[in-house]
C-alpha cells in the first residue's frame, strides 16, 4: 500500500509500504533513479517477506509524482534529469520521513540501489535515524568516501560497471577500511531483474549479505 509522508519542511510525499506491522526491525528502501516502480516494489517486497516493515518513499515527487521510469536510453536520461534537480538534503529529509513514519521497530536499517545505494551511504554519515546501511553501486560513493560513518554499512559493487571504476572501489575501500567491500563478476544494476545487466547469482549473494548484515547489526 502507499501511504504519505510529511518531511521536517512541509514538503509531502508518498511511499510504498509493505511487511509486517508488528516487524521487530524496520528497512528503508532507496530507489534507483527510475522512480517507485515495479522493480522497486519487488525488492521491497523481497525485504519484506523476511520479516522487515518496509518502506520505499518517492523521492521523484520533490518534482513530479508518480514517476515510474523503464530502463531504455530515454528513460535514464529522464531519471537524471530528474535527480539532478533535487539537493541532497532533501533527499536526506524524505528518507528521514521514512524511518519516522516506520515508528515502532526497535531499530532501523536503509539498503539503497544505484542513486539509493549513494543516498544510503549519505545516510551513513549525515542521519541519526538508522543503525545500519547497506548500499548496492552507488556511484557517487567516491566523491564523498572520506565522511565519517556512524553506524554499520557494507558496499556492493560490480566489477565491470563502467560507472563505477576498479578505482574508485579501491579509493573507496582505501577511504573506508571499516565497511565491508564486496564485488562481483556483474556489471552496473545487476540485482534488478528488469535490466540486461541482470546477473542472478550477483544478485543472490548481495542479497543474501545484506540480509545477514542487518541480523547482526539491527538489535
Amino acid at each position: 500500500m502507499y501511504i504519505e509522508l510529511t518531511t521536517a519542511d512541509k514538503h509531502t510525499l508518498n511511499a510504498y509500504v509493505v511487511g509486517p506491522e508488528d516487524a521487530q526491525h524496520g528497512l528503508v528502501v532507496v530507489q534507483e533513479i527510475f522512480g517507485v516502480n515495479s522493480h522497486m516494489r519487488s525488492v521491497a517486497d523481497t525485504f519484506a517477506q523476511h520479516g522487515y516493515r518496509v518502506i520505499c518513499p518517492a523521492l521523484f515527487d520533490r518534482i513530479e509524482r508518480q514517476v515510474e521510469l523503464d530502463y531504455e536510453p530515454h528513460d535514464i536520461q529522464r531519471g537524471l534529469a530528474l535527480r539532478n534537480q533535487i539537493a541532497v538534503a532533501d533527499s536526506l529529509m524524505d528518507l528521514t520521513a521514512a524511518a519516522i513514519a516506520l515508528g515502532k521497530p526497535a531499530s532501523t536499517g536503509i539498503v539503497g540501489y544505484c542513486w539509493g545505494g549513494t543516498l544510503s551511504w549519505l545516510a551513513a554519515t549525515h542521519s541519526h535515524q538508522f543503525s545500519a546501511a547497506s548500499c548496492w553501486y552507488g556511484g557517487s560513493i567516491a566523491k564523498s568516501k572520506d565522511e565519517t560513518p556512524h553506524i554499520p554499512v557494507q558496499m556492493h559493487f560490480g566489477l565491470h560497471d563502467k560507472s563505477i571504476p576498479v578505482t574508485d572501489i579501491d579509493a573507496i575501500r582505501h577511504a573506508q577500511p571499516q565497511v565491508a567491500i564486496y564485488t562481483y563478476d556483474a556489471d552496473h544494476g545487476f540485482g534488478c531483474e528488469q535490466r540486461a545487466s541482470y546477473q542472478p547469482k550477483a544478485t543472490e549473494q548481495a542479497l543474501q549479505r545484506t540480509l545477514e548484515f542487518f541480523q547482526t547489526t539491527l538489535n
